[in-house]
């Protein structure tokens, strides 16, 4: 047993076998972490410019896009850093914070894709009501909400993670994951277990909720002409971006649970889907399919302006 956790220091075991060309990884790693903050950047700047679009569903957007450049920045930079390094280590409190990131990230991104569901659900099926339903004030509280319960539940994970006395210090992964964490550790992982189902019973009824308000929505969307161009333009984005997130996290729980046979290279693919894929994504699916969204950027790019 290692007496001290805080003088551990954890051994990276993802990029020792299939990353051979490190600068060419190294490339492609950065170019990919610069695009992902510049098209949420991109996003979130319109939105803040352009007083036409100060509504709950762009502000939301919002949100979301600065939760996926949250999320990114949890895995790039220490990615990038040991890419350019000769060993890819990280302390005991580098990785306890680095799992706090990302698991904020998560819960934040189910949180606020379940808020932007009910969102939608008052704008299409009670549109008379939704201006007094989703005030300026509504909306900062459920904000607010997202962040604190995020906040809450990552500090809890966190805290029954950090109790733990370790044996090991090799984890299988190219960034720090508390599943990963809790497998190093030899004495009773009960508690963690028992919140691990907690958080899984609530996302995943926060996930059965959003499904069930696109019942609603659907059926609103084939009465009105109307509704159905809402639903297409903000619900299709929203449901694209729940799929994308689930399926990415579904890959990733499946794997670290039940793949401890396969490639290293499929290992380290499945495990950064989930860090990679939907903050790249997301602002892409909604910046195309938004109009408004899209008409000011594109006006943006092409303005000249006079000399």
């Amino acid at each position: 047993v290692m007496q001290n956790n805080s003088e551990v220091v954890f051994v990276l075991q993802g990029l020792n076998d299939s990353l051979t060309n490190r600068q060419m990884y190294f490339a492609f790693a950065l170019m990919s972490y610069l695009f992902t903050i510049f098209v949420n950047m991109t996003l979130i700047v319109t939105v803040c410019l352009e007083r036409t679009l100060h509504e709950p569903i762009y502000i939301f957007l919002c949100n979301l896009c600065f939760n996926g450049i949250c999320g990114a920045s949890s895995f790039y930079p220490k990615l990038l850093h040991g890419l350019l390094a000769d060993s890819n280590v990280i302390t005991y409190s580098g990785c306890l914070a680095q799992m706090f990131v990302v698991y904020c990230y998560v819960f934040c991104e189910f949180t606020s894709l379940t808020v932007m569901a009910y969102d939608r659900y008052l704008a299409i099926c009670k549109p008379l009501q939704y201006p007094m339903l989703m005030p300026v004030q509504r909306v900062a509280q459920m904000l607010l909400l997202t962040w604190c319960v995020s906040l809450l539940e990552t500090i809890i994970g966190i805290t029954l993670t950090a109790r733990l006395p370790l044996c090991r210090r090799h984890i299988n992964k190219i960034f720090c994951t508390n599943w990963e964490v809790v497998r190093l550790s030899c004495s009773d992982t009960t508690g963690n277990n028992i919140y691990g189902f907690v958080l899984i019973f609530t996302h995943t009824s926060q996930t059965g909720l959003i499904l069930v308000s696109y019942t609603h929505l659907v059926g609103a969307s084939l009465r009105l002409a109307s509704n159905r161009r809402k639903f297409i333009q903000t619900c299709v984005p929203h449901l694209a971006t729940l799929l994308i997130f689930v399926s990415s996290q579904v890959f990733d729980f499946i794997y670290s649970r039940y793949g401890g046979g396969t490639l290293q290279l499929l290992q380290n693919l499945l495990a950064a889907e989930l860090l990679v894929v939907p903050p790249l994504i997301n602002p892409i699916i909604y910046g195309i399919n938004l109009h408004q969204i899209r008409s000011r950027i594109i006006h943006n790019f092409s303005h000249k302006p006079g000399i």
